[in-house]
């Protein structure tokens, strides 16, 4: 029975929200748990770039081969094997339409990952998975595109017992909660397939999609005018930048340039850390997650910000 009465609550939000369409589930790292049921996948080709959090998904058990990628975040491309499927990874957001469709007419059947482009909109006939909490202040949430859509046994998650820290960083220090947070992300490593919860959804509601892409666009463009001759990445435009990626010519200027920055409380995470640890010794990708430093350029910041951090880089880098 509906309860009637009683303290406020918070708002019901009413704008339109991006990927309206897709199914709506909890992770990103379950869009692909559920892809590898619905469509009894057995064999998959997944990037060595990649993050624990997807390669430890139980349904990958002894159903992957790895391949490396280039200097350009591309696939060393090869041929599938019968039946396998690419998981492709959109880096940074650098792939295009174009790059996209090729890769489908080439391989048929691929999986197609966008945690850093969320504001692309979906290539049709191609599985995808968007990430919500790379962008936005919610505690969890993903978007799938697939042919495949039976969500009505799934349970629905819940997200009140996450919020705190958003809450907190809203009013003190993210520093302060950052075990809040990082708890939070070792969450989804155990969390069962859901679908989205009310409140995730409802926050997602209330978001002004295109003021956020007109921000992120143009502090993106600002680091790219700026840092060009120095950075070894041939970027081209994307629509609302995950971040700016930036990797030094100077070899191991990386180290320095995200020390400073860290020092003037700009947080420079390392993505994809666990590659470190697990590659072997000459692979580039060794290279590519120590050096490339992951510049913010979200809807939390303005040029001002921009030129405050590129003020620094270009202190340390001499130019």
């Amino acid at each position: 029975m509906k309860e009637i009465g009683g303290y406020m609550e918070f708002e019901k939000y009413n704008m339109p929200m991006l990927h309206e369409g897709a199914i709506a589930l909890n992770s990103g790292r379950n869009c692909l748990a559920y892809l590898m049921r619905a469509k009894e996948i057995k064999k998959i080709a997944m990037p060595y770039f990649l993050c624990d959090s997807v390669k430890n998904l139980r349904e990958l058990q002894g159903k992957v081969r790895y391949y490396h990628i280039d200097e350009n975040l591309l696939p060393v491309e090869s041929e599938l094997v019968e039946d396998e499927w690419l998981y492709l990874v959109n880096y940074y957001g650098q792939l295009s339409r174009q790059d996209i469709e090729r890769y489908k007419s080439r391989y048929k059947n691929i999986i197609l990952d966008q945690a850093h482009a969320y504001f692309m909109p979906k290539v049709e006939g191609v599985d995808s998975i968007y990430t919500c909490r790379k962008f936005f202040g919610v505690p969890d949430g993903a978007f799938l595109y697939t042919d495949k859509k039976e969500t009505s046994c799934l349970p629905q998650d819940e997200s009140y017992m996450k919020m705190n820290f958003l809450l907190g960083r809203m009013e003190r220090t993210a520093s302060e909660f950052y075990k809040e947070y990082t708890d939070n992300e070792e969450s989804f490593e155990h969390a069962p397939i859901k679908r989205m919860s009310k409140l995730t959804t409802n926050l997602l509601h209330g978001i002004d999609y295109k003021a956020v892409q007109d921000r992120r666009n143009r502090n993106y463009r600002y680091l790219c005018e700026k840092l060009l001759k120095i950075n070894r990445l041939q970027l081209k435009e994307t629509e609302g930048a995950f971040a700016y990626p930036l990797w030094l010519k100077s070899v191991g200027g990386g180290t320095d340039v995200r020390k400073k920055l860290i020092d003037n409380k700009i947080y420079i995470p390392m993505l994809w850390s666990n590659v470190v640890e697990d590659a072997a010794e000459d692979d580039l990708e060794i290279q590519l997650a120590k050096d490339i430093l992951p510049i913010p350029c979200d809807q939390r910041y303005n040029i001002e910000d921009m030129e405050r951090i590129f003020k620094i880089i270009k202190t340390v880098c001499g130019f």
